[in-house]
């Protein structure tokens, strides 16, 4: 089958990415768009359109308005997705051999930038939730534990980094920690790809938006969370701690110079939603909706994990003895297609479009896998991940993906430094980073990993040589 053909397959209920719904929430504007004579929109940085580093044009006039729109200084557009907006802000923040506080849950696209620009990422341990398998949210408590570590340690941190929400929807309280690290001078990068519509403030019961919260460079994904097309991304700048050309050569190096018309078109649009009336009751109808689908799912038994984001689903299939993988591997072919497959958890993502008899489809499923799986016993909980509360590749991240390496198998990596990222994706969360040292005991817990992740984790492992 081609790849023209696939992808006006009809493969059923589709709770996946990206969260237009296969174009059942795209806004009006580029509906029609695309209802236009093919290829019509294709066009290029022509003058009177620009691009997203072109002072003037209809690009540049429209990310000043929707920084204005969200409250923020400034605007860029991303067509590379959250990717690249994440990597141009990393490199406004810090020069080379500079470090940047992070969490261990940062996607795989901030190390990738470390090891570019040669920036020392210190990880700091998050909470982890053993009967989930999944790690948690910081608070005050452990950030100011972290920065009392960190205190002790030789190194030049430069800015932190915050990830809200995470994939499965857990959100925490922002603005307490982002002045935590104001205080020390840093300004604050929030990665909120799944969080874009927290900025519309449409429901006092959201999460309040790290551009509320007073981050200071601000990543959405526009295709993950608002209705914009794949790859559409928007980073938003805050305060003075940050020079905005800065963060303008930063973009310049790891966007294309040929930027679609189409995917900034979505941008605009994506983000323009907020803005209307229309969009606003769609939005704040799709989140009720959202919120009443779970409460009923959950009124028939169906084990829905407690989390911050309406619009993600997270069924607990660990606690009927049920893998993710399983489960979404039964669900499948009943035509219920979710997001993200985990261990002990299968997370739908609801997005912006209806979806009626999701309640009675979703409850009949879950049965019929219950009776399927009779006898089953709950999982045991999921061993922690065994890291240090804060942690320092003990190479920089450059220097481990550019030594010369081996590979060698995972079972005898023990005493080695690792020239790659274990990382399944997704979520593109890294369970090794480059320059990371290995033991003993984190060999083991990643052999359990590559049992629980099945084909995600290979059986070698590329390592610095000694």
């Amino acid at each position: 089958m081609s790849i023209a053909s696939l992808l006006s397959f009809n493969r059923g209920r589709e709770l996946f990415l990206p969260a237009h719904g296969r174009g059942a929430a795209l806004p009006k504007e580029i509906k029609q768009l695309l209802k236009s004579r093919a290829g019509v929109w294709d066009l290029p940085e022509l003058p009177g359109l620009g691009g997203p580093l072109v002072a003037d044009g209809a690009v540049a006039e429209s990310q000043d308005r929707s920084a204005i729109c969200m409250g923020a200084k400034r605007c860029w557009y991303g067509v590379n997705g959250a990717t690249g907006l994440l990597q141009a802000a990393l490199f406004s923040l810090a020069r080379p051999g500079q470090a940047v506080l992070m969490p261990r849950n940062v996607h795989r696209s901030l190390i990738q930038a470390c090891a570019i620009a040669d920036i020392k990422p210190v990880l700091f341990r998050l909470p982890f939730s053993a009967d989930l398998g999944h790690v948690g949210t910081p608070n005050s408590d452990l950030i100011k534990e972290v920065l009392d570590e960190v205190s002790l340690m030789e190194v030049d941190i430069a800015a932190a980094v915050l990830i809200n929400p995470t994939y499965q929807g857990y959100s925490t309280d922002l603005a307490p920690l982002v002045d935590l690290f104001h205080q020390r001078g840093w300004p604050v990068l929030v990665d909120e790809a799944h969080g874009s519509y927290f900025a519309s403030e449409v429901d006092k019961d959201l999460p309040v938006s790290a551009i509320s919260a007073g981050a200071d460079l601000i990543v959405h994904s526009l295709h993950k969370s608002a209705a914009g097309l794949v790859q559409t991304a928007a980073l938003w700048l805050k305060g003075e701690q940050v020079d905005p050309l800065t963060v303008d050569r930063s973009v310049g190096w790891v966007q294309t110079s040929s930027p679609s018309a189409l995917l900034l078109s979505s941008c605009e649009a994506a983000i323009r939603e907020w803005s209307r009336s229309s969009g606003r009751k769609k939005l704040i109808e799709r989140i009720e909706n959202a919120r009443s689908i779970a409460f009923h799912l959950r009124e028939r038994g169906v084990p829905l994990v407690t989390n911050q984001d309406p619009l993600r689903l997270v069924l607990h299939t660990g606690s009927v003895g049920v893998s993710g993988f399983e489960a979404d591997c039964f669900f499948i072919p009943r035509g219920l297609i979710a997001e993200l497959p985990e261990p002990g958890c299968l997370t739908f993502c609801l997005g912006l479009a209806r979806h009626r008899g999701l309640i009675k489809d979703l409850t009949s499923a879950w049965e019929d896998l219950l009776a399927n799986n009779q006898g089953s016993e709950p999982f045991e909980p999921f061993r922690s991940p065994p890291v240090p509360k804060v942690m320092v590749p003990a190479i920089g991240c450059s220097v481990a993906w550019r030594s010369k390496s081996q590979s060698v198998p995972l079972d005898e990596a023990a005493g080695h430094v690792s020239a790659e990222m274990v990382c399944p994706y997704p979520p593109g969360i890294p369970m090794v980073v480059p320059g990371e040292a290995l033991n003993q005991i984190s060999v083991e817990w990643l052999l359990e990993q590559k049992l629980l992740w099945p084909d995600q984790i290979s059986s070698e492992l590329r390592v610095v040589c000694q």
